[in-house]
C-alpha cells in the first residue's frame, strides 16, 4: 500500500534536508549555545534562569530576518502579558483564593488573550508564561519574572543577530526556480492538451488531472515567493542583487492567470468534444487550427520572461490564435459554437498574462 505523499518519509527527509533547513538549523544551535553561555552576565537577570536565553533564541529563529525580528518581538510582548497576569494571579492566591482556581482561571484568561492577532506569535506565550509564573515563581516571583522575561528577551536578541549577520537568508533564487518549474509544468499540460486535439482524442480525464496537479503546485509556490520577497527586507545580501525586485511576484501573477486559463480552457473543450455533433460545431481544419493555437501558446508560456524571446513567440501565439478565430468566423453553423469561442478568450487570457514579459522597456530579467 502506498503512503499518501504527506506521510511519506522520503518526503519528510527531503524536507528536512534541503540546504536552507540545514543552515538555519546550524545557526539556531549556535546562537542557542552563545546565548545560554551569555544569559549569565546579563544584567538584572538571576543566574539560574539561563536556560530561559536558548529558549528565546527557538522562538526567534525563522527563515526570514524580517520573521526572526517581528516574530521575537511578538513573543517577548505575549511573554510580557503572560508575566504580568501570572503575578496578578499570584497577589489573588496570596489573598486566600485556591491556587487551582488560580490555573483555572489564568488558563481561561490567557487562551482568550491568545485570540488577539496583533500579537502573533506572541499569542501561543501568553498561557504559557502566566502559569509558569504562577506554578515556577516560588517564594521570589517578582525576581523569576523578571529574570524569565530577561533573559528570553537576550536570547530573541542573540537568535536575530546571528540571523542577520551568519548567511542571512535569502530564498529569491529558490523562488525563481520554483517559478521555472511551474511554468515548464503549465507549457507541458498546453502541449498535451494541443497533441490530444491534433489527434481527435481530448481525454477531459488527462486534462483534469495535469491541471489538478497544477493548482496544487501553485499553492507551493506562491508560498515560496511569498517567503522570498519576505527574505529581501532587511537583509544585506537583498541589496546586491540585480533581479527586480518584484520580478517574481510578477511571474507568479502571470502564471497564475495562466493556470487558471488553463483550466478553463480544459472546461470549453471537455463540453465541446463530448457534444454529439462537435464535427459539425468544430470542424477538422478548426480542430487543428486551435490546436496550432494552443501549442503556439504553450511555447509562449516556457519561454523565460526575457523581451527579445517572449516578443517573438507572442506574435506567433496571437498570429496562431487570430487564424482561429478567423476560422470560427467562417463557419456556418446553425448553433453558435460558444464553447470553442471560450477556448478563444482562455488562450488570449494567457497571451494577456505573458504580454508584459515582451515589453523591452520592462524592468525584467531572465530567470
Amino acid at each position: 500500500m502506498r503512503l499518501p505523499a504527506a506521510l511519506d518519509p522520503r518526503r519528510w527527509w527531503a524536507d528536512a534536508m534541503t540546504a536552507d533547513r540545514l543552515v538555519l538549523a546550524a545557526k539556531t544551535a549556535a546562537a542557542a549555545a552563545l546565548a545560554w553561555y551569555l544569559a549569565p552576565f546579563v544584567p538584572l537577570a538571576q543566574s539560574e534562569y539561563s536556560y530561559y536565553a536558548p529558549l528565546g533564541v527557538l522562538v526567534s529563529m525563522y527563515p526570514t530576518v524580517a520573521r526572526s525580528a517581528s516574530s521575537g518581538l511578538q513573543a517577548v510582548v505575549g511573554l510580557a502579558l503572560g508575566i504580568g497576569l501570572g503575578l496578578a494571579s499570584l497577589s489573588v492566591v496570596g489573598l486566600g483564593l485556591p491556587r487551582i482556581v488560580a490555573v483555572a482561571i489564568v488558563i481561561l484568561l490567557g487562551v482568550l488573550l491568545a485570540g488577539v492577532r496583533a500579537l502573533g506569535v506572541g499569542r501561543d506565550w501568553v498561557a504559557i508564561a502566566a502559569l509558569f509564573v504562577l506554578l515556577l515563581g516560588g517564594a521570589d516571583p517578582d525576581g523569576y519574572s523578571s529574570s524569565y522575561l530577561i533573559t528570553m528577551g537576550f536570547g530573541v536578541l542573540v537568535g536575530v543577530i546571528v540571523n542577520l549577520m551568519v548567511v542571512p537568508p535569502l530564498r529569491v533564487e529558490r523562488a525563481r526556480d520554483r517559478l521555472s518549474l511551474l511554468r515548464d509544468d503549465l507549457g507541458r499540460a498546453l502541449h498535451r492538451i494541443a497533441d490530444s486535439l491534433a489527434g481527435r482524442a481530448f481525454d477531459p480525464a488527462t486534462a483534469d488531472a495535469a491541471t489538478a496537479g497544477l493548482m496544487g503546485t501553485l499553492a507551493e509556490v506562491r508560498e515560496e515567493v511569498d517567503l522570498a520577497d519576505e527574505s529581501r527586507r532587511y537583509n544585506p545580501r537583498g541589496r546586491r542583487l540585480r533581479m527586480p525586485r518584484d520580478l517574481n511576484r510578477r511571474r507568479l501573477d502571470a502564471l497564475t492567470g495562466t493556470a487558471d486559463a488553463t483550466r478553463e480552457l480544459s472546461a470549453a473543450l471537455t463540453r465541446l468534444t463530448a457534444a454529439p455533433d462537435v464535427d459539425t460545431r468544430l470542424p477538422a481544419d478548426a480542430r487543428r487550427a486551435l490546436a496550432d493555437a494552443v501549442e503556439a501558446v504553450s511555447q509562449l508560456v516556457v519561454t523565460p520572461p526575457e523581451p527579445e524571446g517572449t516578443a517573438e513567440q507572442l506574435r506567433a501565439a496571437e498570429q496562431a490564435l487570430t487564424g482561429y478565430t478567423d476560422g470560427l468566423r467562417a463557419l456556418e453553423a446553425h448553433e453558435e459554437p460558444l464553447d470553442a469561442w471560450e477556448a478563444a478568450v482562455s488562450l488570449r487570457r494567457v497571451i494577456a498574462a505573458c504580454g508584459p514579459f515582451s515589453d523591452p522597456d520592462a524592468d525584467t530579467a531572465t530567470p
